[in-house]
């Protein structure tokens, strides 16, 4: 990538993006509470629903979803006719990469944020729309039968980077870029890493369901 002003904004703008705490900001605004300090304490939007309910629920699901989304789509804004196609990539890349950042580590709220997951779904959006889709499905078969969301999340994070080499490198049904795939390895091993905790209480048989209050 070009190191030149633009991009370097482009790169901050697009982890402060991702660092907008929207389920703390609207719980603190419609609730006058931290939901970090509630339920299972994370600033996600399955605290959100188990906290707040299913309205709220939906909207930090889908602004967590959008951040990731608007970050990698800077790219379009961003076009100068003077980079190359994979430069190009490898900025929609870090962007991405940016935006996750942001919302694991949100400068507005001291660093403490969510876990990464739909923003993290809102960045492969644009990068891997099949590889996310059938992620998504992973997702949601794994959620229907145990109704552990964390479950889920972990489960479509580890399925990520395997379908989409089975897609893109055997199937040839997805571009396939090696660098996207070492991208999607390292997303898989960040949200495992942010879902130690969840992992040790499902082992425990501890963890809290989507519906269950808690702490």
């Amino acid at each position: 990538m070009l190191i030149t002003p633009i991009n370097i904004l482009a790169l901050v703008f697009a982890y402060l993006i991702g660092s907008i705490p929207t389920s703390v900001w609207l719980g603190k605004f419609y609730h006058g509470i931290d939901i970090r300090e509630h339920g299972s304490g994370n600033a996600g939007a399955t605290n959100t629903f188990r906290i707040f309910g299913k309205k709220l629920g939906i909207i930090v699901l889908i602004v967590d979803i959008l951040k990731g989304w608007i970050a990698v789509k800077l790219f379009y804004v961003l076009y100068e006719s003077g980079q190359s196609v994979d430069e190009l990539f490898n900025l929609k890349i870090r962007l991405g990469i940016c935006a996750l950042l942001g919302h694991v580590f949100p400068i507005y709220v001291g660093f403490k944020g969510g876990k990464g997951v739909a923003t993290a779904l809102g960045v492969c959006l644009t990068l891997v729309p099949w590889t996310t889709l059938g992620a998504s499905i992973v997702f949601i078969s794994v959620y229907k039968i145990s109704k552990f969301v964390s479950l889920g999340s972990i489960s479509a994070s580890i399925s990520m980077p395997i379908i989409y080499f089975t897609l893109g490198h055997i199937f040839h049904y997805e571009h396939f870029s090696f660098s996207i795939f070492i991208i999607l390895v390292c997303i898989s091993v960040l949200i495992l890493i942010l879902h130690l905790e969840n992992i040790k209480r499902l082992l425990k048989g501890e963890e809290l369901k989507a519906t269950n209050r808690g702490n």
